[in-house]
């Protein structure tokens, strides 16, 4: 049994895994991983006939060792196969897991975490490895029902706050404009400070303008206008038969005014003129039931199980990269893998 290791240099070859895929989303496309700074992407390919699971993973040095571990982008990931996980065999699956779990101890990774997509059942294959950790619920939008019944969903203040919109003569614009990038960048930052959101999410104009300029994926950026000012705006993807909310940022000044909402409404009804069946709005900061997923599932009630797999291949290197940090395998923080917790910050 062999297997592929796919570079981000290996554009072509990347890019055809993705689209044989029987379900993928944008975040495993070449080109969103070619966006990553953090380390080194590679895609994993296990193959017979053909029968293929592939893992776009990033491959990331540990200091001060000739050790690595693998992460994945920001985002819904995981793996992918030309069938769906529930089509592919016992056999095919139990295969795959010796194959990658001689790559991990080949090569000297100590760890692997990985976002799961809430959407496809990745869980069938990566239960065999333990390390499925449950991190609460996203929210989803049915673009498969009629429009009154999905309205009928929404809470009443939401409701209330769209139809107010309406009136107000709120209107949505799409624009691939550097113009119009650079005012949802500033948007965007805003909303991130005045959160208190650390640097990764600080995107640079670069990022914004490479992320909508590819062909790879229907990536647009939708506006809210109130009379010629941008007031509100999302990054929204579509891919497959899902819309993916990737970025939303409201100006401040605006946010009583809830135009968020608004755009919501009509980016669903976008998502349904481009043949979407889900319209995915994700979860709440660091995936808790805060007030933005409260906020959220004011939308919907179809939610949805999201998982990560972190799973450590050499406990002994795991414990001891650990302990070189200060903290302790039994420390209350969610963070994977611990030895790349920010110290500063407990």
């Amino acid at each position: 049994m062999q297997y592929t290791l796919i570079t981000i240099q290996q554009k072509k070859e990347w890019v055809d895994y993705i689209k044989r895929s029987a379900e993928y989303d944008f975040y495993h496309t070449w080109h969103y991983h070619a966006l990553d700074e953090s380390g080194s992407p590679i895609l994993f390919v296990y193959q017979e006939a053909t029968d293929f699971i592939a893992f776009p993973l990033i491959r990331r040095k540990i200091e001060d060792s000739t050790l690595s571990d693998l992460s994945s982008v920001y985002g819904y990931t995981g793996p992918v196969s030309n069938l769906k996980f529930e089509q592919l065999s016992e056999g095919f699956m139990d295969r795959f897991k010796l194959i990658f779990l001689s790559f991990l101890k080949q090569e000297e990774h100590v760890s692997v975490f990985s976002r799961l997509h809430p959407l496809f059942q990745q869980c069938l294959l990566l239960e065999r490895f333990g390390g499925l950790y449950d991190n609460g619920k996203t929210i989803c939008i049915d673009l498969s029902v009629p429009i009154e019944q999905q309205r009928k969903k929404y809470k009443k203040n939401i409701y209330e706050s769209i139809k107010k919109s309406w009136k107000a003569g709120l209107r949505v614009v799409e624009s691939k404009k550097i113009a119009d990038i650079s005012t949802f960048r500033e948007i965007y930052k805003e909303n991130m400070l005045r959160i208190g959101a650390s640097d990764y999410y600080h995107f640079s104009l670069r990022y914004f303008l490479d992320l909508l300029g590819t062909d790879e994926f229907d990536c647009r950026l939708i506006l809210v206008y109130d009379g010629e000012e941008a007031i509100s705006g999302s990054i929204v993807t579509f891919t497959g038969n899902i819309a993916q909310c990737h970025l939303m940022a409201t100006r401040t000044k605006y946010l009583n005014n809830s135009p968020a909402k608004f755009l919501i409404d009509e980016i669903s009804l976008i998502g349904r003129k481009c043949g979407m069946r889900y319209y995915h709005l994700g979860g709440g900061l660091g995936f808790k039931e805060d007030s933005l997923f409260k906020w959220k599932s004011g939308f919907s009630d179809l939610l949805l199980n999201y998982k990560s797999w972190r799973f450590v291949i050499n406990v002994p290197q795991y414990q001891s990269l650990v302990q070189k940090t200060g903290m302790t395998l039994c420390n209350e923080v969610d963070f994977f893998p611990l030895y790349r917790y920010p110290i500063q910050k407990l």
